[in-house]
This record gives structure tokens, sequence and C-alpha cells, in this order.
């Protein structure tokens, strides 16, 4: 196309490839018929905001930590990479960093009850002066930690024997040695002082002991604990731009806090009612805004998710917009409710869009349309018909995680049998992938292209992807296994890498478009 000026526009691009995924890396792989334990299950993974390293907590209370290794062997950041004239053909690797025990089990006397060590959520916190910071979380307390390296000091061992010194005073003469000082006026391994003892010690010289720090380790320590706020459990905590606060939800309450301050929070959003047989639907998860430190947004069990604004009062008990998606006519049912309770949201990162998953769907909102998402990603279609089993074993109440890629062009959640799918969430993309946790994520590929349905309902357009489904079997013929459940994920903030959690091994996955050689 021409312009007036002479000028040709280019057409518009149409959807990015779809992204050819292969294994990277697995930590904690079970062999064979070998037994999980239960505290060794992963509950939460948390990139932080560099992509540069990894948490992940367990049901043991444990927050292990992996760094990044692939930037630092090949010399500096990637910005630094890319201003380079080679390609780089990497893909992030990680490394195990360290692991601490963040959280013990407790007993809550007060209300008899037993406040086990699970960690529920872990956010990264700014880094400052080398050291790592993050949050942690189980039922009731959240925790601050501080992660940095430190120099172990040693002591030079002396050639002497001690029960033969001991009250012997008998030093003819002492000289000081040829030394060298090194950093801070420490003494180096080669240094020593010694002293030249009488020869009914058996000893000619004393090599005085020397602190030397010449090794570094890892030390986690706790800097504050932000407890007794929260009268029923924590589903979820989230970090404010601005640095310096952090709220932290549970079913009927979210809670502000100062980082600096762990005996004082603000309630700023309460849906408990006078009488508790009214209650009709609670919080299932909230997250600040990614930009905005005014903002912030939670979901209920109800299907809604609510964006509320904190100058607008203290107690922010109206909201701001309100996003739901109305349902059809003549589809209630029993499970209704049940299927449309939101388990989790993510903000995408310039903070236009907002990724909710409820337990059949996914859903991409605007945050600049409340009258509906505009696109839905179905998740696990072929379970609609399994509602009531699935009702009867409690699996109808797992809480699936979803996560958007840095560039927001993709989104990605869990499902059952170790699965989980990744969607395209352009306009056009009909990209529907579905991947196992295992070292060969492709194995259970279904080939059913994913079709987009339109309807226009409240003048938005809104795209229903159907992904790849099935009847129960997968294209090898194997029934899918609901105890095996792929809950917990996230993706990398700046390259298309996926870190996932089966059990108690951490895979690790990254893509390239089909295109790419």
């Amino acid at each position: 196309m021409t312009g007036g000026d002479g000028d040709v526009t280019a057409a518009p691009a149409g959807p990015p490839p779809p992204l050819d995924w292969r294994f990277s890396q697995v930590f904690g792989e079970r062999t064979a018929g070998e037994e999980v334990q239960e505290v060794d299950i992963i509950s939460a993974i948390e990139f932080d905001k560099s992509g540069d390293h990894l948490a992940t907590g367990d049901r043991g209370g444990r927050v292990v930590l992996f760094e990044r290794t692939d930037t630092k062997e090949h010399g500096g950041s990637r910005k630094d990479l890319e201003k380079t004239d080679y390609p780089s053909g990497r893909h992030p690797e990680f490394r195990y960093k360290t692991e601490f025990q963040s959280h013990e089990p407790e007993f809550d006397y007060l209300k008899s009850l037993e406040i086990e060590e699970k960690i529920n959520k872990i956010k990264w916190c700014q880094t400052a002066n080398g050291a790592v910071f993050l949050l942690s979380t189980n039922d009731k307390t959240i925790k601050f930690w501080k992660v940095q390296e430190k120099k172990v000091k040693k002591i030079a061992d002396m050639n002497m024997d001690v029960s033969k010194a001991v009250g012997n005073g008998n030093v003819a003469s002492s000289s000081n040695q040829k030394s060298s000082h090194g950093v801070n006026g420490e003494y180096t391994d080669k240094s020593f002082t010694s002293l030249t003892l009488t020869k009914d010690l058996g000893i000619q010289s004393l090599r005085l002991p020397v602190v030397t720090s010449n090794e570094t380790s890892l030390v986690a320590r706790c800097r504050r604990v932000y407890a007794h706020a929260h009268d029923y459990h924590i589903n979820s905590i989230s970090n404010n731009s601005d640095g310096e606060t952090f709220i932290s939800a549970d079913d009927l309450r979210i809670n502000l806090w100062n980082l600096e301050i762990s005996n004082q929070s603000f309630n700023i959003v309460d849906v408990k009612p006078t009488n508790m047989e009214d209650l009709t639907e609670v919080i299932t998860s909230a997250e600040f805004h990614p930009t905005h430190c005014n903002t912030l947004a939670y979901s209920s069990s109800k299907g809604s998710i609510r964006l509320i604004d904190l100058r607008q009062s203290a107690l922010c008990d109206r909201h701001s917009k309100l996003f739901e998606e109305q349902e059809a006519p003549g589809s209630r049912s029993f499970f209704t409710e049940i299927i449309a309770s939101i388990s989790d949201i993510k903000f995408g990162r310039n903070g236009r869009y907002i990724l909710s998953r409820d337990y059949m769907t996914l859903k991409l909102w605007d945050i600049n349309m409340d009258a509906g998402p505009v696109s839905t990603f179905q998740v696990h279609e072929y379970l609609r018909p399994k509602l009531c089993d699935l009702y009867e074993n409690d699996s109808i109440f797992d809480k699936f995680e979803c996560c958007l890629s840095g560039d927001g062009m993709r989104v990605a959640t869990g499902s059952y049998s170790n699965l989980f799918r990744v969607f395209g969430s352009g306009p056009t993309s009909t990209e529907a992938t579905t991947l196992e946790a295992s070292k060969n994520p492709m194995r259970r590929q279904v080939q059913t292209p994913a079709r987009p349905s339109r309807s226009l309902s409240s003048s938005i357009t809104r795209v229903v992807r159907r992904g790849a489904e099935s009847s129960g079997n997968d294209t090898n013929g194997n029934s899918f296994d609901f105890t095996t459940k792929l809950l917990h994920l996230a993706w990398h903030p700046t390259e298309n890498s996926i870190a996932c959690a089966a059990a108690n091994s951490l895979y690790m996955y990254y893509a390239s478009n089909e295109s790419t050689p």
C-alpha cells in the first residue's frame, strides 16, 4: 500500500510462528518406581525480574535457589551479547545455588490448629549490594529473606602439642619472621608469626594461628517475620512497584505491608460479611499492577476480577472496575460456580492485560474493556463429561497457576498427566501446544489444530480457541492420570523458557521459532 507522500506502508504482520519447544534441564529427576516424599513436592516457582535467578518452594518448608550460568560463561549480560556481531545460540541454563529452611511446622494453641510448613508463594524483591531478597509465605506467616555471599573465616593449625605447651612459660626468645599482609590487614595463607622455643619442648618454631578468608559461602538470613495478620490461609503475596510495600491476601482480606515494618499492616480489602452465613464468595488471588503502585487486582471464587485504586479510600471496599463473563442462558449446572472459581491471576508485563485461570479455561482480559475477556483458551475440555467424578475425588478443587511470556504473545498453564498447554495470545494466532513435563516434552503432542471461533457480544470480538482436545486418551492411547497434575509453572521474563514442577522434579524447557534452523 502506498501513502499520499509516496511512502510504502507495510502490511500488518501476521501471528508469530509456533514455537518449537525442547527439553533443557531437570532437577530432582525421579528414577523409575521411586516413591516421592510428600515434603519434597514443589509448591511454588518464581523467576526474578532479571531472569537470572529462580526460586522454588516445597511442602517441607524449604526454599531452593537456582542461578543462571550461561550469561556468566559467555561474559556479560544479554544486552552486552546482543551488541556483538555474532548470534547468540544459547538458551537459559541454571544451576543449583543454595537452599534454606524457610518455615517450620507450627501449632496455633488458641485455635487448636496445626500450621503446616508448606510454601504457598515466593516473590523476589529488589537486589542490593550483591545480595538477593525474597518473600516466602506459608498459610499464616510471611518471611523476608536475605541471601548473600559471606567470607568463610578459617584459623590456621598450630604445629604444637597443646597438652605440652599449657603452663610452660620457658620461652627463650621470640622473633617475628617475614610476613605479608592481605586486604584489610588480614594475613595471607603463607604469612605466619613464629616463636623460637626451648629445646625441651621438641619444637624449634611455633606457628601462631591466623585467620584467613579465601573461601565464600552463601548464607540465608531471615530479616523480618510478618505474622498474626491473617485469620484465614494466605493464598497470595505480591510486591509493589514502589519497592517498599507488598500485599498479602487470604480468603476474606487483603493487607498492605511495608517491608521495613513487620508489626503493623493495613487492611485494604475486607469481604467478610457481618453474618458468615451470608458469605457467597472468597478472595482466591491478588496481584499488584507491574508499574502503577496504586493499582491492584484480586479474583474471587465467583469468577470475577476486581481492579481497585488505593487512592480512592483507605478501605477499598469499592472496586474501580469489575471483570466478569456473563454465563450463557441455560448453561447453568451444579458445577457452574465451582469451575468458574479463579485459581490464579497474572498481569502482563506492561500491565495492559490480566490473565486468569479457572478450572477449565484461561481467559485474557484487557483492563480497558470490562465487558468480557478478549480471548478464552480451553485447557482440557475433554474433562467436562467427567466433572461428577472429579467432584467426588476433589480434583475439581485443584488450583492451577498460569503465566504469560515476557512479550505477552503467549500464555501457559498446567493440566493433568503432567501436561501443560501453551497458547498464542495474538488476535489471529491459532497456536495451541500440548507438552509433557518429561525429557521428551512432545511425546504426547496432539496434532489437532486449534480453530478460533468468533462471536460478537457487547461490541467485543471474543476469540475462543479450542486447543488439542480428546476423549480422555492421548495420542498413544494412554488414559489421563488425574493424580499427576502440573499446578505450578513460570515463564522466564525475557526469553521463551518455562520452568514447571512435576511432583518433586523441576523441568525446564526452551523454545525457538520453527522457522529457525
